[in-house]
């Protein structure tokens, strides 16, 4: 691959590092440290490397470049001959030729033999490294994204259709993989992307823009996108209009790499979906180089072990082809925010920092409460239809935790009474928040991919599970049915328990809610969906049956309204899974985060805002503080209540692009300042805020959020938004929000330490109560049954 930067006349010398490679060389003065990954993790063809001297104080260039004349390569037994280049932090030398598998790489001394070596894995390209066997079948999208036909990678009958010009097939991609390619845009005072012309004429309309180092420049960017891992990717970097493709220049980049993470939920076995996102203009034209994949958008899956592996292979190949960042940092919202969390955990050496935008901790355990909203919907409009308490919608909130207001009324209502279920005027965030999620996580009958239909033979994709615990299978393992175990728990849970000792329910309410709102099928023994997610209302007209938004047919009921409802049983062996592959943010945070969010409460987003008080607690349990976090909310009020379907905030000022250039000197603080660690080398306006609709302070301090995680008086920001809780929470769980499968005390222990505060039941209503928890009932103060030792 031609040089991207200036060619050197010898090989590079750089800043001893430290590593301590597989040597056979009995010189201890050199040594080579893998620059591009880890030396068992390369993947592709190629490895980014430096030389390491432990002797000679002169550094300087003509020095070691007079030294290194001296110096050759050997890759595999074989001299080979590097593509050496200037690099930030020292020369940096591009090795070719790597064959999949082991690889030994040797320094030797022209007369002396050999100095220095390490031995090096590379994987292909396509993947994996560490994630276990792939996903197939595998719908290739850079046909419809990027108009490029994958390459023919099997002679089997299975796989996506390659055609050729005229359209005729040529053969069947498993992998989906494409060769990379080069294009140029330029930003126009209009805010678009075009096309730069090919002439090289300047058009009139391109922008200019003013780096962070004050140059103003053209705003060119050069993209290449590509696959890796089998997703689409995608590297942006300012560019001048002389560039060609394969030689173009760092001069306009400033060091700064940011990964753009992207959320959504799905189920995987697809390529994805390239967003605008990979051009993110608002960091380009200060000089940040942009990185993306489809691969690391939790709307294309959520298996975040593969998203931290393409993560690792994304960063690696941009590092092999432009050089060493200053540093990586993360931007991203909802699941580009947990990935952030989540890979800071896994993979400590992939960012330096990250402003997590509308975060959760992760996303396995939102299922926790998340799966719990269809059971509490369902019971308050169908089982307990009579009870006037759930036709005021407030009082929704006592079982589901979650917000509730009559602002935006339940658009199947009419047809709930219709039916002869019952309603509210408006709606708990349960509804246009989470409805279906669900059915999304746990029902392998709904789900599809885009271009799906063409995929070869026909039916292949007929069989596919389209659940999170098969798309994440080799993380969860199978049960002795060959099924994906799972991890949704709600044995021993008492819905309602803190509106009972609060008086907002009676007893007799209590008994019914837990003796009669049941749990979930296991996915295996699950049926298609009935509408609103298939179907339509004339569906409805003609089999009322039909009508089922809380996935009621899938839910385990009582046979007869009396006898208790069967509670769904996790896996123990899927939630220790989920927490040893680091599925669970467990609380490590090993770089500085901004978690910033737009505060949504009262439209009922699902982006809630306790999430960043969640994580923060996670990280407390762990490390003892908090000090790596800092947490921002900016008002998004008075609201847009014209979208009912789709509310947003009426003023959508982002706090990310301040919250980013505070994150670049805390940064550069702790690469001062290393043995004061991160929290150590906060500056000044790294701290706890929150802020109003037009980005203005409120107020800031570390005692602005007081009340949430403590019993502190309210602190400033606490008094001014408001934060919620979930079903569990309600039930008697942390805040936290991690505990899958809780460790369970006798019925007659709960009715004895305090467990319902004021409340006594009677003689009848406790034996009730121990036939509705036979097993006994969740103990909170204990830790997840299915939490590994750590």
């Amino acid at each position: 691959m031609p040089a991207i930067v200036r060619l050197l006349p010898a090989l590079a010398l750089g800043l001893l590092l430290g590593l301590s490679p597989l040597s056979r060389a009995a010189n201890p003065h050199y040594s080579l440290e893998v620059l591009s990954s880890a030396p068992d993790q390369v993947s592709g063809t190629e490895v980014l490397v430096r030389v390491m001297f432990r002797e000679h104080a002169d550094k300087s260039t003509p020095a070691v470049a007079s030294r290194l004349r001296q110096l050759e390569f050997w890759l595999n037994d074989q001299p080979v001959e590097p593509l050496v280049r200037g690099g930030r932090n020292g020369h940096e030398i591009l090795i070719s030729g790597l064959e999949t598998g082991p690889n030994r790489l040797e320094l030797h001394h022209r007369q002396q033999g050999p100095l220095a070596s390490m031995e090096l894995v590379a994987h292909p390209i396509s993947g994996p490294i560490f994630s276990g066997p792939q996903q197939y079948p595998f719908v290739c999208t850079v046909t419809t994204e990027l108009g490029k036909q994958p390459l023919v990678d099997t002679g089997s009958d299975s796989g996506f259709p390659v055609l050729d010009d005229n359209g005729n097939q040529i053969g069947l991609s498993k992998d989906c993989s494409i060769e990379p390619y080069v294009t140029f845009l330029y930003r126009t005072t209009g805010g678009q992307w075009h096309t730069l012309p090919d002439d090289g004429s300047r058009p009139a309309d391109m922008a200019t823009t003013t780096l962070t180092d004050g140059r103003t420049v053209d705003f060119v960017v050069r993209q290449e996108r590509g696959t890796i891992n089998r997703f689409i990717y995608s590297f942006a970097t300012l560019a001048e209009a002389s560039d060609t493709p394969w030689q173009a220049s760092t001069r306009l980049w400033n060091g700064r790499l940011l990964f753009h993470f992207e959320g959504g939920v799905a189920i995987g076995h697809t390529q994805g979906e390239l967003s605008r996102r990979a051009l993110e203009p608002e960091v380009l034209k200060k000089g940040y180089a942009v990185i993306y994949s489809t691969g690391t958008r939790t709307s294309t899956h959520y298996n975040l072990q593969v998203g931290g592996e393409t993560a690792l292979m994304v960063k690696e190949h941009f590092i092999k082809r432009f050089g060493e960042p200053v540093y990586t940092v993360a931007i991203g919202g909802s699941g580009g925010g947990i990935q952030q969390y989540v890979y800071s955990q896994n993979h400590p050496e992939l960012l330096d920092g990250g402003v997590p935008q509308y975060s959760y901790p992760d996303m396995i355990t939102q299922v926790i409460h998340v799966g719990d909203c269809e059971l509490l919907e369902h019971f308050m409009d169908v089982t307990d239809r009579t009870n006037q308490k759930w036709q005021t919608t407030s009082n929704r909130s006592w079982l589901v935790g979650l917000n509730a207001t009559d602002a935006y009324p339940d658009p199947l209502a009419d047809a709930k009474r219709a039916l002869g279920f019952a309603t509210a005027p408006g709606m708990t965030e349960c509804i246009p928040a989470w409805r279906g999620l669900s059915p999304l996580v746990l029902n392998p009958l709904f789900g599809f991919a885009d271009n799906q239909q063409l995929m070869q033979p026909p039916g292949i994709m007929a069989d596919v599970q389209w659940t999170h615990f098969d798309d994440a299978r080799n993380i969860y393992g199978l049960d002795e049915n060959g099924n994906p175990r799972t991890v949704y728990d709600n044995v021993g849970v008492q819905y309602g328990l803190r509106a009972l000792t609060e008086g907002q329910i009676s007893t007799t309410e209590f008994l019914r809610l837990n003796a009669l709102v049941g749990g979930w099928k296991h996915p295996n023994d699950m049926v298609q969906e009935g509408f609103p997610f298939l179907g339509s209302f004339d569906d409805v007209m003609a089999d009322p049956s039909r009508f089922d938004p809380w996935s009621a047919r899938n839910m385990t009921l009582s046979p007869d309204g009396e006898t208790p409802a069967p509670r769904t049983r996790a896996s123990t062996e899927a939630i220790g899974a989920a927490y040893t592959s680091g599925l669970v943010f467990d609380g490590q945070l090993n770089m500085p985060v901004i978690d910033w969010r737009h505060y949504l409460e009262e439209v009922l987003d699902m982006h809630n805002s306790h999430q960043s008080f969640s994580a923060r607690q996670r990280i407390i349990n762990r490390m003892g503080d908090a000090g790596n976090q800092v947490i921002w909310f900016t008002d998004a009020r008075p609201t847009d209540t014209s979208n009912p379907d789709r509310p947003r905030p009426a003023d959508d000022f982002n706090q990310t692009w301040q919250a980013l250039e505070v994150l670049h000197d805390w940064i550069m603080n702790i690469r001062a300042n290393p043995q004061h660690g991160i929290a150590g080398n906060r500056p000044t306006l790294a701290t706890d805020a929150c802020f109003s609709s037009d980005g203005s302070l409120i107020s800031a301090g570390d005692t602005v959020w007081d009340g949430i995680l403590d019993d502190n008086p309210e602190g400033a920001c606490t008094a001014q938004f408001p934060t919620y809780t979930t079903s569990r929470m309600v039930a008697g769980g942390p805040i936290e929000g991690s505990i899958f499968q809780c460790s369970l005390k006798p019925v007659s222990t709960a009715l004895t330490d305090g467990t319902y505060g004021p409340v006594s039941f009677s003689a009848a209503e406790t034996g009730r109560l121990h036939a509705i928890f036979p097993d006994g009932v969740c103990d909170y103060s204990q830790p997840d049954l299915g939490r590994p030792a750590r």
